[in-house]
């Protein structure tokens, strides 16, 4: 027993471990960017702990990339709430003032301290450092209809209060979920059980990264992934969530696992010690990220920035939609078409990873119709969501079809001949990577896709990408250039589709973005 460290001593061990001189204060959600970002990179698994279900681990993905807060919606048993702690396991453990009640930074400016920590000149002096391991960065509010303002923000200290602190004392309150969250991830489990008039609570920490409190007038800053759950709609005890709070969140839909899945599920949890998500890191996963590490190195051409734009857009007009989506889902879209680039290690966005961040993107901010919704299998609501993503991106290239000025003149059957040609060819299209010297031996798809890299270096979009549009544009390095023209190809095959010049069957493995009917 005596080999055993107890739980003091193994944070003593981390602490002086970690090197305080180089490290710098960084937000949970880049954290958790440079811990996924990292795991690619190395070929790791970003989430291990979850089997199956390949398709919602990448919206995932794509959403903590994204900066963005997600939303698990599925029926019980599926593994919202393992997934959900199995998140801790890609945050480092971090140093915090000793004691404090919520999780302050040893080097944060005194305006984003707590009280306890305000009230002193130098709080390390006064208090120490301690040491937070990644699976104590989680706060679980469990959402029913008794959960009320007491447990989502705090209540009266009634100890200090006895002692002598005044009722508007902020040293006389005692934080609970957001707080205990504060610097990790907030888990509200249930989240259409809590009344909606408590939901709004939420609004602006998501917001805002702020918890307000009324009664003291005060403003406490907070670092936070918020992840919530919940059931489809038409279960029992759900309430309705205010469209301003869900139009912050990025809603994942986690089906049953595939019966093979669901058989390996079953027999690691009769014969293995479950694995509750609170093992510790990788040794090898840094202790703390760079702006290098963190940096948004992938690009969105001009062309997949208007896709993005026009189907947003199209979606607002869509007659099978009831509520229409937000600014914020632009925004968000292509934050998660970048986001999917980076999920696949790779440097230039293309029409499939544009579908992935819109549908993310637009299912939890589009409303259907009532009488699209089986509220007896709310999965296919769902489905037919997704479908109605892939349909706003058929009408973005119906739209731009019809444009005369796009690309300007070009030999149509010619392309589409040299589309049909690459497909059958010997070249693998399904690396998503066209060399300059394989385009090189397809003259007209060659001039088109050269005429929209001229295009690009005149515009100034990729001016918010931070870089130059010749990085994108005329960039000698092969990968880039590569995915460029792989990228430009999807295009102009999906053109000629909606031209009517070749079927979309011809495409067997350049995405194509199909009509809902």
């Amino acid at each position: 027993m005596d080999s055993i460290p107890r739980v003091e001593n193994a944070q003593d061990l981390a602490l002086s471990s970690f090197n305080m001189n180089e490290y710098q204060p960084m937000s949970v959600a880049l954290q958790m960017r440079g811990s996924i970002l990292h795991r690619i990179r190395t070929g790791k698994p970003v989430l291990p702990e979850i089997d199956g279900r390949e398709d919602a681990k990448a919206d995932v993905m794509r959403t903590l990339l994204s900066g963005a807060h997600p939303y698990l919606i599925s029926e019980e048993g599926t593994g919202k709430t393992r997934l959900a702690r199995s998140l801790t396991n890609l945050l480092p453990g971090i140093p915090v003032v000793k004691g404090c009640p919520y999780n302050d930074d040893p080097k944060w400016p005194q305006d984003l301290l707590c009280p306890r920590c305000r009230s002193v000149k130098d709080p390390v002096q006064e208090f120490g450092i301690d040491y937070l391991p990644s699976n104590k960065r989680f706060s679980r509010i469990q959402g029913n209809e008794y959960t009320n303002e007491a447990k989502l923000l705090g209540l009266k200290d009634i100890q200090s209060i006895a002692h002598g602190k005044s009722l508007s004392d902020l040293e006389a309150f005692t934080g609970t979920g957001v707080f205990r969250a504060n610097r990790g991830i907030l888990f509200v489990d249930e989240l259409p059980a809590i009344r909606t008039k408590i939901q709004v609570l939420f609004h602006p920490v998501l917001e805002e990264s702020l918890a307000v409190l009324e009664e003291y007038n005060w403003q406490y800053p907070l670092d936070l992934i918020f992840v919530g759950t919940g059931n489809p709609t038409g279960f029992s005890h759900v309430n309705d969530i205010p469209r301003p709070l869900l139009d912050r969140l990025e809603l994942i839909y986690m089906d049953m696992p595939e019966e093979k899945v669901e058989r390996k599920i079953m027999l690691e949890e009769s014969f293995k010690e479950r694995n509750d998500g609170s093992r510790s890191t990788d040794s090898d996963q840094p202790q703390f990220y760079t702006n290098e590490d963190i940096a948004r190195k992938v690009m969105a051409p001009w062309w997949i920035i208007d896709i993005v734009n026009k189907s947003v857009r199209h979606s607002r007009i869509c007659p099978h939609v009831e509520k229409r989506p937000s600014i914020r889902a632009s925004i968000r879209a292509l934050e998660h078409t970048l986001s999917s680039v980076e999920i696949e290690n790779k440097r230039v966005a293309n029409l499939e990873h544009t579908f992935y961040g819109i549908r993310l993107s637009l299912r939890g901010r589009i409303g259907l119709r009532a009488d699209l919704i089986d509220f007896e299998q709310p999965s296919k609501a769902f489905i037919l969501a997704d479908k109605l993503s892939e349909d706003f991106v058929w009408n973005a290239f119906e739209n731009l079809h019809r444009q005369e000025s796009f690309m300007g003149e070009w030999d149509r059957k010619k392309a589409a001949n040299e589309v049909v040609q690459l497909e059958s060819d010997d070249f693998n299209l399904e690396s998503r990577n066209l060399p300059q010297a394989i385009l090189s031996g397809y003259p007209e798809l060659d001039e088109v896709i050269n005429r929209m890299k001229k295009i690009g270096l005149e515009m100034t979009d990729t001016e918010f990408q931070d870089m130059p549009p010749a990085v994108l544009y005329d960039n000698s390095d092969e990968n880039i250039s590569g995915e460029l023209n792989y990228s430009a190809l999807e295009m102009i095959a999906n053109i000629l589709v909606h031209e009517k010049v070749i079927s979309e069957m011809k495409l067997k493995h350049i995405f194509f973005a199909g009509e809902y009917v």
